[in-house]
């Protein structure tokens, strides 16, 4: 039996800083991270028997298939060699075409909303190890103001989604072999160790290129060709997308942790701590904050 190297699959609650991860594992010169996958749910979810034509369907027909850069006939192809056929050989031959394109061998996924299938997606991948990004929900949601994705502008409601998450990604983590949570605020404010402790999970040397990402994640953004997401997300051009994440194309920023103390309207942080502040708390994160 093949020993399958360990597959890091980041997860979180959307604007948690799992692009800026994402970004920072992909920089190492061994490990490739596509765009966000957006299939592996309905793939969970397919009935047995599925085919490789059913699968290249379902793969295809994912929002952000247009993407992930893999040509269609290629994956067509692969899937023909696979014999028997399953979908988590499946899963792996686009995975493995994705990190070819970088010239990679190992792979992994970034796709925040995977966060709410973990158990299902690690029974059809058991090399998966879910790295579950967790940032200070009130920068969560004021990061999210204005976007078409996210947690949306409304603090309470910010509160109860980014709650719910959490909530359930813990709860899952029970039925989990690998699984492991990183703060955002680790990873900006201490990047070197905090991916030294991520690279450990992932059984992958450590390697200082990670810590350039900035030098190539411009590139990495420009293969984004279609935003997707709720309608409003039409409006939404491939360099608007660029300008969201910006701040990828920078060393880390100290500035972007708390930025709630600076910037969250004194009203709208009584709003979520009424929600969230017990999971603020145990998650070690100050409350009752006063301006």
């Amino acid at each position: 039996m093949t020993l399958l190297a360990p597959a890091p699959f980041i997860v979180g609650v959307e604007r948690s800083g799992t692009t800026l991860l994402r970004l920072m594992l992909d920089s190492h010169p061994d490990l490739a991270i596509p765009f966000e996958t957006h299939f592996l749910h309905r793939l969970v979810a397919a009935p047995p028997g599925l085919t490789a034509a059913g699968f290249l369907d379902l793969v295809t027909a994912s929002p952000s298939w247009p993407n992930l850069g893999v040509p269609q006939d290629r994956l067509a192809t692969a899937l023909a060699m696979l014999s028997p056929f399953s979908a988590a050989e499946g899963a792996r031959a686009f995975y493995r075409l994705a990190a070819a394109r970088s010239g990679k061998p190992r792979w992994g996924d970034k796709t925040p909303p995977y966060l709410r299938c973990m158990p299902a997606i690690a029974r059809l991948l058991p090399e998966a190890r879910f790295v579950h990004l967790i940032r200070d929900g009130r920068d969560a949601a004021l990061s999210s103001r204005g976007l078409w994705f996210g947690l949306g502008d409304d603090p309470r409601a910010a509160a109860r989604a980014w709650m719910a998450q959490i909530v359930q990604a813990r709860n899952d983590a029970r039925l989990l072999p690998h699984y492991l949570e990183v703060r955002y605020e680790d990873l900006v404010l201490d990047p070197e160790a905090t991916l030294t402790r991520i690279c450990s999970f992932l059984d992958l040397p450590f390697d200082a290129a990670m810590l350039d990402y900035h030098r190539t994640a411009g590139a990495r953004l420009a293969e984004v060709v279609r935003p997707f997401g709720r309608g409003e997300a039409a409006t939404f051009s491939p360099q608007d997308f660029v300008a969201i994440h910006e701040r990828t194309q920078q060393p880390p920023d100290a500035g972007r942790v708390e930025r709630w103390r600076r910037e969250l309207p004194a009203a709208d942080l009584k709003r979520f701590e009424r929600v969230a502040g017990k999971l603020l708390r145990s998650l070690g994160y100050e409350t009752g904050a006063t301006r």
